[in-house]
């Protein structure tokens, strides 16, 4: 796609969206600061300005109405660095949404900086007149200039790519190369040996877990616990101090590094919910300017909840759409990122309560001149009704695909009848993508993700081992569809460890084997465990962050040489959908489904519930044809491959070995490319 600074008229559409962003909150001009808030209900707001050290109140005055629900004052004489914060009057009446209390300190939704982390105190959630001022306990907004706006280049990542997800705290905290300054910071994902790490895999984005400021829910500090992902934000623009002390300069800087070596960076959002949480929760910004419109209630007043956080974002109020959209526009004219990934997404398509894929938010963020050609990413659930949505966001919309999860895992678990769903999964899932006459895959592929068991676990627990989370193993999932490979969790037993090295293998090399998107969560190329916890949020420890020292070289070793195939055959990142017809001239079909004899499938051998071997014969490649052989079995087989005149088939990851049949182990996966013979051997890993 063209760059809007190649096109003056997208130039001139985009600059115009970005200015949007300041029209609201802080705007800075050589004589003073204009002061903004929106709220429909609130009788009076007030701005209050706080000292350098964010700690003494040194004014309030009142903001003036001025028309369709802004409140707005300019204050001569104050300068950029000044904090601040919003106060709000009215009904006090939360059985029916109101939530007004000037004694709570709110923090501005668009704000840009906040000097302090959020911290969780049972007296930002007392009722009015119950309790004092919560300023000392809240974090104050900075007003600041915002940054000249980048020139909108196109996304680096396009589907098909390798997308990286990292838990940036946890990413860099044990990394011995890593300043010890820097470490678990934005700033530490631009260091050259992560770099380095990050172009050896293949990686087209990382996609960094939530990075804007959160707080932690209520019951963690009883238990000496925090939030460690961040899936729990109060302000959507202002990034986390604690992850990001160099503010937005420090996200700029680090996109624009990732992005010089080739690597485009993708934001994990949280729109669904904020950390307000329900009706026993803080008052922190959104619920005490304006409770009705910001959140989604039931007939009963109630605050509606389909994210199991206790409250939802309105994602259908025309005030909501705009706070998104500037938001999303900020990162991108302001930090360059190359797009975003959406929590519980079906919350931003749910209009009175039902979700639908023509949603005014939906449509918007497609058809924004700023944001029509990022990478979107919907996680396609919720725990609302008709919550679980997979395949019917619209494109370009990308889909993290459960299906391809768990139906990946039942057959390495070696589960009966999958043969057939696997090669599914394999070919892009045009069973839940392929409606409507769609020839495109938007899956997102993965076997694991921040949210449950990593993979090595997979390969090692067959139950979730939560206790640390002080809820007596209550909470995550119980069925993780893993297996232990005879031994429950750690073990010095070698045929155990053996097995496990041999399983995880087989995941990744599924993995980086199925067409379209993959993704990949840091650590994973290199056997991270938690222990067996399938929902480490609150483990801010040793459980979460990554072991580089301690790190399987040689499981990294593999995956390494998987990307350099996977970069090597264009046809694994192909997102069109394989027809088993040949799109050319050469006659040779897309794809072929063949037994381990080299005969083609036939209806017996799909419906076989037994049979736990296939071989996907992809069609020409710039060369020959690329044979992925999986042995799911436990018995060792002789692979044979069709022969074709003039060629020979050379494995596609060790240049050793040659020739049409091969005995490949249990539980494996293998690789066999065909060549000209004659032809000189590529190199390792081509």
């Amino acid at each position: 796609m063209e760059a809007a600074s190649a096109n003056p008229e997208r130039l001139r559409q985009c600059t115009a969206r970005l200015v949007r962003v300041s029209q609201l909150g802080a705007t800075i001009t050589n004589e003073g600061i204009r002061f903004a808030a929106r709220s429909s209900s609130a009788s009076k707001l007030w701005v209050s300005i706080f000292d350098k050290q964010g700690n003494r109140e040194l004014d309030r005055q009142e903001l003036q109405p001025e028309g369709e629900g802004v409140h707005a004052l300019f204050v001569a004489g104050l300068a950029a660095g000044t904090r601040y914060g919003f106060r709000a009057d009215g009904d006090y009446a939360p059985e029916r949404g109101f939530w007004f209390d000037p004694d709570k300190l709110l923090v501005d939704p668009y704000a840009l900086e906040v000097d302090r982390p959020y911290a969780y105190d049972g007296r930002l959630a007392a009722r009015r007149g119950e309790g004092a001022d919560t300023a000392p306990l809240m974090p104050k907004a900075i007003a600041g200039a915002s940054p000249k706006p980048l020139p909108v280049l196109p996304p680096l990542f396009r589907p098909g790519g390798l997308i990286y997800e990292v838990p940036v705290r946890a990413f860099t905290m044990l990394h011995p190369d890593i300043p010890e300054k820097q470490r678990g910071t934005i700033a530490a994902l631009a260091h050259p040996v992560i770099v380095e790490h990050l172009k050896r895999l293949g990686v087209g984005a990382v996609e960094l877990m939530p990075v804007t400021a959160s707080i932690d829910e209520r019951h963690l500090p009883p238990l000496g616990l925090r939030n460690a992902w961040g899936y729990n934000p109060v302000t959507f623009m202002a990034l986390d101090p604690r992850l990001a002390p160099g503010g937005l300069a420090e996200l700029r800087q680090t996109v624009a590094m990732l992005r010089e070596a080739g690597i485009g960076t993708i934001l994990d959002l949280v729109f669904n919910h904020t950390g307000e949480s329900d009706r026993l929760g803080p008052t922190l910004s959104l619920r005490g300017l304006d409770n009705r419109a910001y959140y989604r209630h039931a007939a009963d007043g109630g605050l509606a909840n389909d994210t199991g956080t206790g409250n939802t974002v309105a994602c259908d109020h025309p005030v909501v759409q705009e706070m998104v959209l500037d938001t999303l526009r900020h990162f991108v004219g302001h930090a360059g990122v190359d797009g975003f990934r959406f929590d519980l997404a079906p919350v931003l398509g749910r209009v009175e309560g039902v979700f639908d894929p023509d949603a005014p938010l939906l449509k918007a963020i497609r058809n924004d001149p700023v944001l029509g050609d990022r990478a979107l990413i919907a996680e396609p659930w919720d725990i609302g009704r008709d919550g679980y949505q997979l395949g019917n966001f619209p494109p370009p919309f990308l889909e993290w695909n459960d299906k391809y999860r768990d139906d990946v895992r039942r057959f390495w678990r070696g589960d009966a009848g999958m043969v057939g769903t696997l090669a599914t999964r394999l070919a892009g899932s045009s069973d839940v993508f392929g409606r409507a006459g769609q020839r495109t895959g938007r899956s997102v592929n993965f076997i694991a993700a921040h949210d449950g068991m990593t993979l090595a676990d997979i390969v090692a627990y067959e139950h979730k081992h939560n206790d640390a989370n002080g809820e007596q193993n209550r909470d995550g999932h119980s069925e993780n569809l893993s297996w232990n490979n005879g031994i429950e969790g750690t073990t010095s037993d070698a045929a155990v460890a053996k097995a496990r090295f041999d399983d995880h293998c087989a995941l990744l090399a599924t993995l980086f084997a199925s067409r379209g998107t993959i993704m990949l969560t840091a650590g994973d190329e290199f056997g991270r465990t938690q222990k067996g916890n399938n929902n480490a949020y609150a483990q801010d420890n040793g459980i979460t962050w990554l072991d580089w020292a301690g790190r399987d070289r040689a499981l990294e070793g593999y995956a390494v040489l998987l990307a350099t195939l996977r970069r090597a055959v264009p046809a694994l990142s192909d997102t069109h959908f394989l027809t088993g017809k040949a799109a050319d001239a050469s006659d040779i079909p897309d794809v072929a489904w063949l037994t381990e004899t080299g005969a083609p499938f036939g209806e017996a051998d799909w419906n076989d519930p037994s049979r736990h071997r296939l071989v996907m014969l992809l069609g020409d490649t710039g060369g020959g044809r690329l044979a992925v052989m999986v042995n799911g079995d436990r018995r060792q087989c002789v692979f044979t491959l069709p022969a074709r005149e003039g060629f020979e088939w050379r494995q596609a990851i060790e240049t050793q070995a040659i020739g049409s049949a091969r005995p490949l182990p249990g539980r494996s996966v293998n690789f066999m490319i065909e060549r000209r013979a004659g032809t000189a051997r590529a190199g390792k890993g081509a």
